[in-house]
């Protein structure tokens, strides 16, 4: 029965927000309300439930999203987005340019968090499609399909490194197996089913493209590309460094400046200098005033606004699901199969993640009811984190954030976007766990 709520209460939302066209915020609210009181929650539980999702949700994301939407702009307006895409497109050519996203997107999501790969990158990924009149989901898909393996595969990202430590796994192994499965993965995802959306000409969210600039006021390539990299930079730094330092006041400075939160704030200031304040040796190109940074900063807080509720409507749900015990009935369930143990907990992950929407839920949700089991079979811990991470991407819906954000940067009809973003993560799921039933075979 809970599992048939859950199933109706999803139908009834996207009839909501695509037949009804109800607003996404109020369509998540009238669902949560109603899955709740039909999983039997009592409504003071069930409202502070939805609260807790909200807040727990934004909580996480706002600072990210806003510092990441306030660099894309300032990079934007300055000219940086446009001297990055041309520099690109001389390196690579236009033929070849998705091509040069999907790697940058595979580097960029190693050490950051997907909101925060999708924030600096996407936007330049669209400003060159606007700028050369191509397919933004062309060039973008390939680009996400990097940032969604990085994201539901490898460690130092949330779920995949609680996974490591619940199921006693080896961080360096894990990665590595994770990287030599990824490969595949990107590239039946990103590239070629990436090359089937090369029609889809919907103008994506022009807010996001930068206004064409005189070459000869564009700021440097080296300092435009030095900009968009110096968050992943620090994060990276941050997470590298301290394994390898004792306690002390040095290992608290990186893991200070590794946080997401801190070294986009860092890029910001910085690019706010470098690519606003700071005034140019040429003199045809005049430097801004802080009151014009900040009137642009506002600017781009109000691109970003909508994304908030619609994030928030999506985090409430996702913690009816939660408290209301869906997670937990899918995994007992499931606890008795005597599937392939890798099979099995592809299986539970992917289930939690299409009924909850969080990948990161979904794999700490698994890891509960496998690690118990893993003391008792000769499993590789390595590949069971890898196959229970390719499941906790499974067919991202209305019930992911990640949905969402996709929708209102490329500016998809509801159809489309589940023609293409969510069969490309359905993809990345499925092209995960045969690599881990193959690669088995040789460890």
């Amino acid at each position: 029965m809970t599992l048939l709520i859950t199933v109706i209460g999803i139908l009834i939302l996207v009839l909501l927000i695509s037949y009804f066209k109800i607003h996404t915020f109020l369509a998540f609210l009238i669902v949560s309300i109603g899955i709740g009181l039909c999983l039997g929650m009592h409504p003071e539980a069930m409202m502070k439930s939805i609260q807790n999702g909200i807040g727990s949700t934004l909580g996480s994301i706002v600072s990210i999203i806003a510092l990441g939407a306030m660099l894309g702009k300032i990079v934007a307006i300055s000219g940086a987005a446009q001297q990055i895409a041309q520099t690109m497109v001389n390196l690579v050519g236009t033929e070849h340019i998705r091509w040069a996203f999907m790697i940058t997107g595979f580097i960029v999501g190693l050490p950051l968090f997907y909101s925060v790969g999708f924030m600096l990158i996407v936007p330049l990924a669209i400003t060159v499609a606007h700028r050369y009149n191509l397919s933004a989901i062309y060039i973008g898909l390939p680009l996400l399909a990097s940032l969604s393996v990085t994201q539901g595969y490898l460690p130092p990202h949330p779920a995949p490194l609680f996974l490591v430590k619940q199921l006693n796994a080896d961080m360096g192994l894990t990665l590595f197996y994770g990287i030599i499965i990824s490969i595949p993965a990107i590239l039946i995802s990103g590239a070629l089913y990436g090359s089937t959306v090369k029609n889809y000409m919907q103008p994506p969210n022009l807010s996001f493209v930068a206004p064409q600039i005189a070459a000869e006021n564009l700021p440097s390539a080296p300092l435009s590309i030095f900009t968009v990299l110096l968050p992943i930079v620090l994060i990276g730094v941050g997470s590298i460094v301290p394994p390898y330092l004792s306690e002390g006041l040095l290992k608290q400075f990186f893991l200070f400046i590794g946080d997401a939160t801190v070294s986009l704030l860092i890029a910001v200031l910085f690019a706010s200098y470098a690519l606003g304040l700071f005034s140019p040796k040429n003199a045809s190109k005049k430097s801004l005033k802080q009151s014009e940074i900040t009137h642009f900063f506002g600017d781009a807080m109000k691109d970003v606004a909508s994304l908030f509720l619609i994030f928030g409507g999506a985090g409430a749900l996702k913690q009816i699901l939660t408290d209301g015990g869906v997670s937990q009935t899918i995994a007992d369930i499931m606890k008795d199969s005597n599937m392939n143990l890798y099979v099995s907990g592809w299986l539970v992950a992917a289930i939690i993640r299409v009924c909850v929407g969080s990948s990161t839920v979904s794999g700490i949700t698994t890891a509960g009811f496998i690690a118990p089991l893993m003391t008792t079979t000769a499993i590789n811990p390595n590949l069971m984190v890898l196959s229970i991470g390719a499941g906790s991407m499974m067919f991202s819906h209305v019930n992911d954030t990640g949905f969402w954000l996709f929708r209102e940067y490329f500016q998809l009809s509801f159809k489309d976007t589940l023609k293409t973003w969510s069969v490309m993560d359905t993809l990345v799921s499925i092209t995960g766990l045969l690599g881990v039933l193959v690669m088995q075979y040789f460890i």
